[in-house]
């Protein structure tokens, strides 16, 4: 009625054309992204020929169905609404559909068929309850004050930490060095969860709730202290976390939360990329090299090609049944006397290769026909993560998570829940007061 009196479209119109806007603009974002991200995996084929990700003239034809895969699944990412299983749902569909596209080209032996089959059908049932289920849950109400001080207790205790361990070892190595060096470190398993926790949850949720208060000052030497952890833990999460999350918070700021989601993955990709395209094999730069290493290779790459090999090591060994979980392997018989990381590095010479959910909560555990049960019950969790960080302005969850769905690349699930610091930040989301952080981020 109010188009047609005023001359002007009533507001829902707008907002559905609004919407339709946005679906078109984050439908256009994923497609560049994966156009880039496979002539990436290309040049993996050419400049880490080693880590047995192949290519083949006739590409065309063997990339069909991994690119058709990719864009069928893709558009849940178009549709669905912003959770924290759309921001970690959306770096495991990256991880897969990397996997997609390796498999086509895989130089390891194993049932390439089921295989596939097996990924397409986790995936989708990961993000069957990672994307849809987002209702709150009732959560206590805890005063905004009594928050206020915890940025300050976390710096405090984080750089405790730090100086401790630092007592214990301090290597300033390059990243093709820190494997050598970190294998040799030996600490208390109640210290490795300590540094898992804060750099996973503590420091990342501080920096968010500082921003959130406009403590700035807070936030930037929070960010220096997780800077520091490079050293003393030699990892791929310490490298990135700082420059991600303040890269998160920057980007957020501007953009709606799924495109900020999209493009967090897609500007280190498009950098890597430029450092190596027009430029041949011989000709790279050491920098260009290391640019293509850090960002394409050990951040994208790295995840895709594990899976690959997990699913050739248990198509001719044992599965593990979940012997490999730390809190089971005592009551369980094992095949296996090592982490399966450390039993990967000495069978195929490529360091510690510790991987994603669906490589050891699925192939290894319980193989590739049960693997889709393992990745629906995985998604489930994230669900609850969902739930906890619901009425959370999604700018808010974006920084406090940024580091998970990158550790949920790399490492199981279990070990982020508990290692990694993801079951701690679901449980100061849902403490969290929601009036506290609504003045700016909501």
């Amino acid at each position: 009625m109010s188009s047609i009196a005023g001359g002007a479209p009533a507001a829902p119109t707008l907002l559905a054309r609004a919407a339709a806007d946005g679906a078109k603009l984050r439908a256009v974002i994923l497609l560049i992204f994966f156009g880039l991200y496979f002539f990436s995996l290309y040049k993996v084929s050419q400049l880490r020929s080693t880590y047995h990700v192949g290519f083949s003239e006739d590409w065309l034809n063997s990339a069909l169905v991994p690119i058709c895969l990719t864009a069928v699944i893709a558009v849940a990412f178009v549709l669905a609404r912003f959770s924290f299983g759309y921001f970690a749902g959306f770096y495991l569909f990256a991880m897969m559909a990397g996997y997609f596209w390796v498999n086509a080209f895989s130089l390891l032996d194993y049932d390439h068929n089921q295989a596939l089959f097996a990924s397409a059908a986790s995936i989708v049932a990961f993000l069957l309850p990672a994307l849809t289920i987002r209702s709150d849950v009732v959560s206590p109400r805890l005063p905004a004050k009594l928050f206020d001080r915890s940025p300050d207790v976390i710096l405090v205790g984080s750089a405790f930490l730090l100086i401790w361990c630092a007592l214990d070892g301090f290597h300033l190595v390059s990243f093709d060095e820190m494997e050598k060096y970190r294998s040799a470190l030996d600490r208390p398993r109640v210290i490795q969860y300590a540094i898992g926790n804060v750099n996973g949850a503590l420091i990342p949720f501080a920096i968010a709730y500082a921003l959130s208060r406009g403590r700035r000052w807070i936030a930037a030497w929070l960010s220096l202290v997780s800077l520091l952890y490079f050293p003393i833990t030699l990892t791929k999460t310490a490298i990135f976390a700082a420059p991600f999350i303040i890269f998160m918070s920057v980007v957020s700021s501007r953009l709606e939360p799924r495109i900020s989601v999209i493009l967090s993955l897609l500007v280190p990709l498009s950098i890597g990329v430029l450092s190596v395209a027009g430029v041949g094999e011989h000709n790279l730069s050491v920098l260009r090299h290391s640019i293509f290493g850090l960002l394409n290779f050990r951040l994208l790459a790295i995840p895709s090609s594990s899976l690959d090999h997990y699913f050739e090591f248990f198509h001719h060994h044992q599965l593990t049944h979940f012997c490999q979980v730390s809190l089971l392997n005592p009551l369980m018989t094992c095949p296996y006397t090592e982490q399966l990381g450390v039993t990967f590095a000495n069978e195929y010479g490529m360091g510690n290769m510790n991987a994603s959910l669906f490589a050891t909560e699925g192939v290894a555990s319980v193989g590739p026909v049960w693997m889709p049960l393992a990745a629906l019950a995985s998604g489930l969790v994230l669900a609850i993560a969902n739930k906890t960080s619901a009425g959370l302005a999604p700018r808010f969850v974006l920084i406090s998570g940024a580091i998970v769905p990158i550790t949920l690349m790399n490492v199981p699930l279990s070990t982020t829940l508990l290692s990694n610091g993801l079951a701690l930040l679901m449980l100061l989301w849902w403490l969290t007061p929601r009036e506290a952080i609504k003045a700016r981020f909501g």
